[in-house]
């Protein structure tokens, strides 16, 4: 298999009528943690050379985009200064709302991608568009014709799967789970039967100060005999991975998580 090479147009010559290529380029998971791991410990040598050689981006944070273009220029020095780089940030209306619904056109986010220039997708931790913004960018890229190439590197939710001993022939995501405490519940309860009934594992995902008052919640709805599994603080030297039935979980003497990013997931 042949290796990902650094985006050769980042000047494009005057008059050009093609469009660049979208790269999405995975972060690594330490976003928002007390410790950060060496970036080319969570990104593949391919994957940092690809980034290297960008000069546009599209992302949810620029200061955070930086932030993770410095670490990445420790390692595959950066092909144009970030001081010169074009980045451009998502809307905060998609960052509270999503974009995975269509409502959004980001069209107008790639008009260095239209103009001829490979452009880099980033989100601030993991894979692009998965469980993340980003998804409005990718349908505007093949909108505009332009290529659109995933990079290699860590998606939480796959790698939580993965690892949870849970089915992973049908799966779904299904996001957050609601903030209050009865819609809460009821939540969970439809999506075990979905899980019971067809064997499909349900994934959800929280924002680590919740991580706690999540787990509580689906140890004390879920039944005794569904299997749950949490996998938190994925790729970093502190990761935890633990699989039990509801029961075994309710005998623990105690549940503390601590605030890492985490990901649950139950079924049968």
């Amino acid at each position: 298999m042949s290796e990902i090479s650094a985006p050769p147009n980042l000047t494009p010559s005057a008059g050009h009528s093609r469009p660049g290529t979208l790269y999405l380029v995975p972060a690594p998971l330490d976003f928002g943690c007390d410790i950060q791991i060496p970036v080319e410990d969570s990104l593949p040598a391919a994957t940092l050379r690809a980034a290297a050689g960008l000069g546009h981006w599209v992302c949810e944070n620029a200061k955070s985009a930086r932030a993770l273009l410095k670490r990445i220029d420790g390692v595959a020095p950066l092909a144009v200064p970030i001081q010169q780089m074009s980045i451009r940030e998502l809307p905060r209306e998609v960052h509270k709302k999503g974009d995975h619904g269509g409502g959004f056109d980001a069209r107008g986010l790639l008009v260095d991608l239209q103009a001829g220039h490979d452009v880099g997708l980033l989100s601030e931790a993991g894979m692009p568009a998965v469980a993340d913004p980003g998804s409005s960018v990718v349908r505007a890229a093949h909108d505009l014709g332009a290529p659109v190439v995933p990079l290699v590197g860590p998606v939480s939710l796959l790698l939580a799967l993965a690892a949870s001993g849970l089915g992973g022939q049908d799966f779904a995501f299904t996001g957050y789970l609601p903030q209050d405490a009865e819609t809460r519940r009821q939540r969970i309860r439809d999506l075990e039967g979905l899980a019971l009934k067809r064997g499909q594992t349900q994934i959800v995902i929280e924002t680590p100060y919740r991580n706690e008052a999540v787990l509580q919640a689906l140890v004390q709805t879920l039944q005794p005999n569904t299997r749950l599994a949490v996998a938190s603080g994925l790729t970093l030297p502190q990761a935890q991975i633990s699989s039990r039935s509801v029961k075994a979980w309710r005998a623990l003497p105690e549940r503390a998580m601590g605030k890492l990013p985490a990901v649950f997931a139950f079924g049968r």
